[in-house]
């Protein structure tokens, strides 16, 4: 196994025989909302075993086999679309969770094509139901200043949503928005009006940690930040580890591959009730392409930038509104190789 974490196969594609990365673990997808916008060309790409994705900086192709996949990571604001390919994940005997986005931006247009709130959060609830609460990790991300937008407006804002969704999951991740880091994300927030928003300083954070701390005894929820350096944990808010090797042991114990490449070994049988393991093998399986703050481990991510039609205004992964739509429109294809066809 190479240190990325997955080995290389061959597979046989449209054009020829090509080497693949196998991954173990599939990130769908950072890049852009799979669940919302591509959920009928993942099922198509599942049943085909394969898909390939184009780099974004080299724009080369690399093939990705789902032979050796265990686990699906979904990342989404909009799970809706999926719902209904969820059994014939299952029949597969493909292991999943969720990140699902519920943010409260509707009166400040930073989301302009979401669903209502009111239906995203039936939406998150009905995904519980159906999986588990412990399946899908609820995220109000990321956290945004400008100049109706106060840490306390923030806190009212996450409150309504924690509310609703408190019942229906177990953990709240959270992050500070990274505006002087992307260009393109500062363009897009200029474009659409938006040029008072602003990142969070170190006295901000806590200041909206604090308001968490009091909210969550309501809650009871676990409170973690995403790829952040500040130190939360005065205020019972611990780092965050997206991918995550300990809730992947938690929630599919008995998938022998997958805990074989985790390094877990379960405990013998009558050893005693609920254990369910004693040991780790000595392996970094962090990812090494991700930010330093970021606790995940590896996975192959398999989105592309340009292609979410959600138009979030702080979104790193979008260059325009108008690239995103002529992608969508003329570049989409369920029965392509990759989410846009060449």
């Amino acid at each position: 196994m190479s240190f990325q974490g997955w080995d290389r196969v061959q597979i046989d594609t449209k054009e020829g025989l090509k080497t693949a990365v196998a991954p173990v673990i599939v990130s769908a997808s950072r890049a852009t909302d799979i669940p919302a916008f591509y959920s009928d060309w993942l099922m198509q790409r599942l049943k085909a075993g394969y898909v390939k994705w184009i780099n974004p900086f080299s724009r080369q192709d690399q093939y990705v086999s789902f032979t050796k996949t265990r686990v699906i990571i979904f990342w989404t604001k909009n799970a809706q679309p999926l719902l209904r390919h969820l059994p014939a994940l299952d029949r597969m005997g493909i292991n999943y969770y969720f990140h699902y986005t519920v943010n409260d931006y509707a009166a400040e247009g930073l989301e302009p094509n979401l669903p209502g709130l009111a239906a995203r959060i039936q939406t998150f609830r009905q995904l519980a139901k159906a999986i588990g609460k412990k399946k899908v990790i609820w995220r109000f991300d990321p956290l945004i200043l400008g100049q109706d937008l106060t840490v306390a407006r923030l806190l009212e804002k996450v409150k309504r949503v924690g509310d609703a969704l408190h019942p229906f999951t177990e953990k709240l991740v959270i992050s500070f928005a990274d505006i002087a880091r992307y260009k393109r994300v500062q363009r897009n927030l200029i474009n659409g009006g938006f040029s008072g928003y602003r990142e969070f300083n170190p006295p901000e954070m806590r200041a909206l940690a604090a308001g968490l701390q009091e909210m969550n005894q309501k809650w009871g929820l676990r409170i973690a930040t995403c790829a952040e350096e500040i130190d939360l944990s005065p205020y019972s808010i611990t780092h965050n580890k997206c991918i995550d090797d300990q809730l992947l042991i938690e929630l599919f114990p008995h998938d022998q591959a997958l805990m074989k490449f985790l390094g877990h070994e379960p405990a013998p049988p009558g050893l005693f009730p609920g254990a369910t393991g004693r040991g780790r093998r000595a392996v970094n399986l962090k990812d090494k392409g991700q930010r330093k703050a970021c606790g995940c481990i590896v996975s192959k991510d398999i989105g592309q930038y340009h292609t979410c039609l959600h138009l979030c205004q702080y979104c790193y992964a979008n260059y325009s509104e108008k690239m995103v739509r002529r992608n969508y429109q003329e570049k989409r294809d369920p029965n392509a190789e990759s989410i846009l066809r060449n």
